[in-house]
């Protein structure tokens, strides 16, 4: 007999790694499949990153690190903040960690007590809501739809908030759908926060540097919220450094001090090799990441043109990351001679199967009526991608 935690029970599979994972066993048995599941800039680390990486390993950054990081690290991460955000952080409110992904669950974790509500503005990233579960939080949800880009309003945010209300999540640039709030937007939230003594704000901007509308914009430049912001970001998406798995929080103190202690009893610190790799990204100039940038921006519009081509896919401009959402209902309830559409899963499935294209439903972000595309991938395989999808959907009938 098996026995598992109730923990375990209450969060799911990663729905955008189990795509990924059927990708790969379709792969594996000789299928040519166009993995659009994945969040993953197709870019190597840039050279100077990856001397910086090797010049460790002759040096004998070989041990064990602090739990929080390098202290030159934790510097050169103030300086970032400093320089390209204009916020003002000290080394002892910052955390090194593995991934930005852990950055997020050290937060929820450290803040989060059973029953506290957590506001997650609707399309989300995959992991918030099963973080939020494993800290036996209570998801609240709000919903925003295409007509607004995937952006919900602050006085949305004021009506969902209880006595229970404990954090407001949210990604700019997001992930699924490419939504920049501006810096009036994040005003205008700021605005409700300040008048709530208890409610943090976790804000994601692992994006932060894939922005295709000018200026990233922090909500943590409000002075007068700022010591109950969390800013998580990481090397993964400007840098592309996916595979190192280092990502960074800016706190309060007390908080870093506390997700410090979290971290020292189930990880430790995060890899001496990546946090010195990590140190020349913070430290180099950011030619490769605007590079990157603008390919992005080539890709997002390559795919936005082929996708309205596609009748039933109903599309916006995502304005910054890899990633758009288009609103696919109009093929639920067709079918061919084997399989009837009656939801977004039924869709992605098919178009593995038959486009042999991956994506990611979106029930896995909180919108059954879309699936997403990644477009970190090159043009040429955006184009046939989109091309195969085309064919397949044209065979299925009302």
């Amino acid at each position: 007999m098996t026995y598992l935690s109730k923990r375990i029970k209450r969060i799911s599979v990663s729905q955008t790694l189990e795509m990924s994972k059927r990708s790969q066993e379709l792969r594996e048995k000789g299928v040519d499949i166009i993995d659009m599941s994945v969040g993953q800039p197709d870019f190597p680390t840039p050279a100077h990153i990856k001397d910086a990486a090797k010049e460790a390993i002759e040096k004998n950054y070989t041990f064990y690190t602090p739990v929080p990081g390098y202290s030159e690290l934790r510097k050169a991460i103030v300086e970032k903040l400093k320089r390209e955000n204009g916020l003002e952080y000290s080394k002892n409110q910052i955390v090194v960690t593995n991934g930005a992904k852990q950055a997020l669950a050290n937060t929820i974790l450290t803040l989060t007590n059973k029953g506290d509500e957590i506001l997650v503005p609707t399309p989300y990233w995959v992991s918030y809501a099963e973080l939020i579960n494993l800290a036996e939080g209570k998801n609240k949800f709000i919903q925003a739809d295409i007509s607004t880009n995937y952006k919900v309003t602050a006085e949305q945010i004021e009506k969902a908030i209880t006595k229970r209300t404990r954090i407001l999540i949210y990604s700019s640039p997001s992930n699924p759908a490419g939504s920049v709030y501006s810096k009036e937007e994040l005003e205008a939230i700021a605005n409700v926060i300040r008048k709530h003594d208890d409610l943090y704000v976790i804000s994601d901007e692992i994006y932060e540097h894939i922005n295709f509308v000018g200026k990233h914009e922090s909500i943590a430049q409000f002075d007068d919220i700022k010591d109950r912001v969390i800013v998580i970001n990481g090397m993964s998406k400007g840098y592309a450094m996916t595979g190192w798995r280092l990502g960074y929080m800016a706190a309060p103190e007390w908080i870093a001090e506390s997700c410090i202690k979290l971290q020292g009893q189930y990880t430790s610190g995060a890899s001496s090799i990546s946090q010195m790799a990590a140190i020349a990204a913070l430290q180099g100039d950011n030619i490769y990441t605007m590079g990157m940038n603008q390919a992005f921006k080539e890709r997002r519009d390559l795919i936005l043109s082929l996708l309205n081509e596609i009748p039933g896919f109903k599309t916006y401009v995502p304005e910054g990351a890899f990633y758009i959402f288009p609103q696919v209902k109009d093929y639920f309830g067709k079918i061919n001679n084997y399989i009837n559409i009656k939801n977004a899963s039924d869709l992605s499935m098919y178009l593995l199967n038959e486009a042999h294209v991956a994506t990611v439903p979106g029930t896995a972000f909180g919108n059954p009526d879309c699936i997403r595309f990644s477009f970190a991938i090159g043009k040429n395989k955006i184009s046939i991608a989109m091309e195969r999808i085309k064919k397949a959907l044209e065979e299925l009938t009302s």
